[in-house]
């Protein structure tokens, strides 16, 4: 195959998986925008996580909301947990690497707050920690994930929402995950500014 069919098949793929996903997701990011306002307008804030890619989004989700999408607003409180890396590697290094976000959360998260978490596969035991953490705190979880779910689907309560991409490749999962986060900021802003 030559490389210009080769990203015309990219391209393809990843616009039949944001199509199923539309349909599939629309739901859960509306459920999901709709408890982000809420938890604002309480004076509550959002926790972000994920590992490396994931990681991205979440500290692209908390930038939009610390300083602005794409209109003029006050900034709103959201807090990626994968930027501090004297905390992160403190944690690795006196505990384990799975403590990383759960530590952070028991410390800065308050009831009425939302974790924001991202995974492609769902089987980051991080993760899967940071949610078990969340749930001590009464912290909702949006969970945005793709594959199965792994194991940090199968942590999730009632009131929890999953935002789950109906793929098993971690690039388009990855791809439509960015697409979440700017659904997610435009319902938010729409919300609050009409």
């Amino acid at each position: 195959m030559d490389q210009s069919n080769r990203i015309a098949e990219l391209f393809a793929d990843s616009i039949d998986t944001k199509r199923v996903a539309a349909e599939i997701l629309n739901p859960k990011i509306v459920a999901a925008g709709n408890a982000m306002l809420e938890a604002f307008k309480a004076n509550k804030k959002i926790l972000t996580c994920g590992n490396g890619g994931s990681a991205g989004d979440a500290q692209h989700f908390s930038s939009e909301m610390l300083n602005r999408f794409e209109r003029e607003r006050p900034g709103l409180p959201a807090l990626a947990l994968t930027t501090d890396s004297s905390t992160i590697t403190s944690i690795a290094n006196d505990y384990d690497y799975a403590d990383v976000f759960s530590k952070q959360v028991r410390a800065l998260g308050q009831s009425g707050d939302i974790l924001l978490a991202f995974t492609t596969s769902g089987n980051s035991e991080n993760i899967v920690r940071a949610i078990e953490a969340a749930h001590e705190r009464a912290i909702c979880v949006v969970l945005v994930s793709g594959k199965d779910g792994g194991p940090a689907a199968q942590m999730l309560d009632k009131g929890d929402i999953e935002i789950r991409v109906p793929s098993s490749s971690t690039a388009r999962i990855q791809e439509v995950h960015l697409l979440v986060v700017h659904c997610l900021c435009d319902l938010i802003d729409n919300n609050l500014l009409g």
